[in-house]
C-alpha cells in the first residue's frame, strides 16, 4: 500500500520515523496523481473540453472531501493553497489588511512553528502592530492563565498550534477559542499536526481559521488548506491577483470572484490537490479500533523506554493520561549532538528528524541548539519501535 516503505537504506529495511515532517503516500494517492498527470492534464475551470472538465471535477471533489473532513458549513469556506505556510501567510496578510491598525495586538504562543510566527511578525511590522507571546511551562503545556492577561481591547487575532510539531502535546484549543471569543477576538488554529492526529470539527471547535498541509496527511506535496469562516473571508481582500480570482477586469477597476476563487489566483496545483480525496478516504480507514490500539501501544512503549533512560530528556511530557500526547517524541541526550545521533540511526535504516524543527524560539526556551525527533504513523509497527530503541541505545553508547 505504501511503496516507499518496502525499500532498503544502507542494506537495512527502512524504518520511517519522520512522519511529522512528511507522511508517506498510499498507492491510491500515487494513482490519482498519475492519472490526472497522464490522462487529464489540463488547466482547471477555464476550458470546456473533456480533459479540463475531468481535472476540474477531481479538484473540486477534493474540496468537497476536505469540507466533509473538517465539517465546514459550506464548501466556499475551503481555500486550497500550497501548504500550511501559505495558508497562514494568506490570513496574516489579508486579515491584517482588513482589520489591523497601528497599535493593535496579535497573540501567538511560545510553541509555534516558524510558519505561525514570521507571517505575523511581517504583518505587525507592516501595520505597526504589537506581537505578544503566550508562554509554555517546563512540561510543554501552554500557561493558559496568562492568556487572560494578554488579551486586551487592542487584540485583533490569536494564532495557536493545535499540536506542536516539537512537543506533541494536544493543546486545549477549544478553551482558548472560548476565552478569545469572549473578548471578541478571532482565532487561527495551525492544524498541520492536529488534522493528522485529531478528529477536527471546525464548527464544534468554533475556530475562525484552520490551516493544514496535505503532505503530512498522506496527500501530495505542495498542497494545503485554509478553512475560514465566510464572514471573515468575505471581508478580507485577496492575497494575490491574477487569473481566476476576478469577476470583471478593466484598467479603471477590477472586481473579485466569489469564494473560494477569490483566494485561488492563477493555475492551481490541480494534479496534487486532487489527491486530497483518496488521502482523506485513507485517513477515514484509520479509525479502525485495532489500528488505533496499535499506534497507542507504540506511543506508550516509546514514552516508557525514553523516559526511563536517565541519559535522555523528553520535551513535551503529558500530565495525567497519555491521551494528550501524540506518538511524537523530541528529546536530547546529555553530551551527544542530535545530528550525530541522527546520522548513525540513518546508517541503521532509521529516518528521524534532527535540528530545530523550525521552532528556534522553542529551542531557546529549553536552552538547546536542537533536538532529535521520532514521529510515528499508523503504518509503523511495534517491531520497528523496538528496533529503534535498540539502535538508539547503540548509537548513544558509541557517542558517549
Amino acid at each position: 500500500m505504501f511503496p516507499v516503505l518496502s525499500r532498503k537504506v544502507y542494506g537495512k529495511d527502512l524504518v520511517y520515523f519522520d512522519n511529522a515532517a512528511t507522511s508517506q503516500r498510499p498507492q491510491s494517492v500515487l494513482d490519482m496523481w498519475m492519472r490526472i498527470s497522464s490522462e487529464s492534464n489540463a488547466n482547471i475551470h477555464r476550458a470546456v473540453h473533456r480533459l479540463s472538465d475531468e481535472a476540474t471535477q477531481a479538484y473540486e471533489q477534493s474540496r468537497d472531501a476536505v469540507k466533509e473532513f473538517l465539517n465546514a458549513s459550506c464548501r466556499e469556506e475551503i481555500i486550497f493553497t500550497s501548504g500550511t505556510t501559505a495558508s497562514v501567510n494568506l490570513v496574516a496578510y489579508s486579515f491584517g489588511e482588513a482589520f489591523l491598525r497601528e497599535g493593535d495586538e496579535v497573540i501567538v504562543t511560545e510553541a509555534e512553528h516558524h510558519s505561525n510566527i514570521v507571517p505575523w511578525q511581517l504583518m505587525c511590522k507592516r501595520k505597526g502592530a504589537v506581537l505578544k507571546v503566550l508562554p509554555i511551562d517546563d512540561s510543554g503545556r501552554l500557561v493558559l492563565e496568562k492568556l487572560d492577561e494578554l488579551l486586551s481591547d487592542k487584540t485583533r487575532i490569536m494564532a495557536v498550534t493545535h499540536i506542536s510539531n516539537v512537543l506533541g502535546i494536544i493543546n486545549p484549543v477549544k478553551e482558548i477559542i472560548e476565552k478569545c471569543h469572549s473578548k471578541g477576538v478571532p482565532v487561527l488554529v495551525d492544524g498541520a499536526q492536529g488534522a493528522v492526529h485529531c478528529k477536527v470539527d471546525v464548527q464544534e471547535m468554533d475556530c475562525d481559521f484552520y490551516v493544514l498541509s496535505g503532505h503530512k496527511l498522506y496527500a501530495a506535496t505542495g498542497t494545503g488548506v485554509l478553512y475560514g469562516k465566510k464572514k471573515y473571508l468575505d471581508a478580507m481582500p485577496p492575497y494575490m491577483g491574477g487569473g481566476e480570482m476576478v469577476g470583471t477586469v478593466s484598467f479603471e477597476e477590477t472586481t473579485y470572484a466569489p469564494l473560494p476563487m477569490k483566494f485561488e489566483a492563477g493555475t492551481q496545483n490541480f494534479a496534487s490537490t486532487a489527491t486530497f480525496k483518496p488521502a482523506l478516504e485513507f485517513v477515514n480507514l484509520l479509525n479502525d479500533k485495532e489500528l488505533v490500539g496499535n499506534i497507542d501501544n507504540i506511543r506508550d512503549y516509546l514514552f516508557t523506554e525514553l523516559s526511563n533512560d536517565s541519559r535522555i530528556r523528553i520535551y513535551g511530557v503529558p500530565r495525567g493520561t497519555m491521551d494528550e500526547k501524540i506518538p511524537l517524541f523530541s528529546f536530547t541526550v546529555e553530551g551527544v549532538h542530535h545530528e550525530d545521533l541522527s546520522l548513525i540511526l540513518d546508517k541503521m535504516g532509521i529516518a528521524v528528524r534532527s535540528g530545530q524543527m523550525c521552532a528556534e524560539p522553542l529551542m531557546d526556551r529549553f536552552g538547546v541548539t536542537g533536538m532529535l525527533r521520532a514521529s510515528v504513523a499508523p503504518y509503523n509497527t511495534m517491531e520497528e519501535a523496538e528496533y529503534f530503541v535498540k539502535c538508539l541505545n547503540r548509537a548513544i553508547d558509541m557517542l558517549i
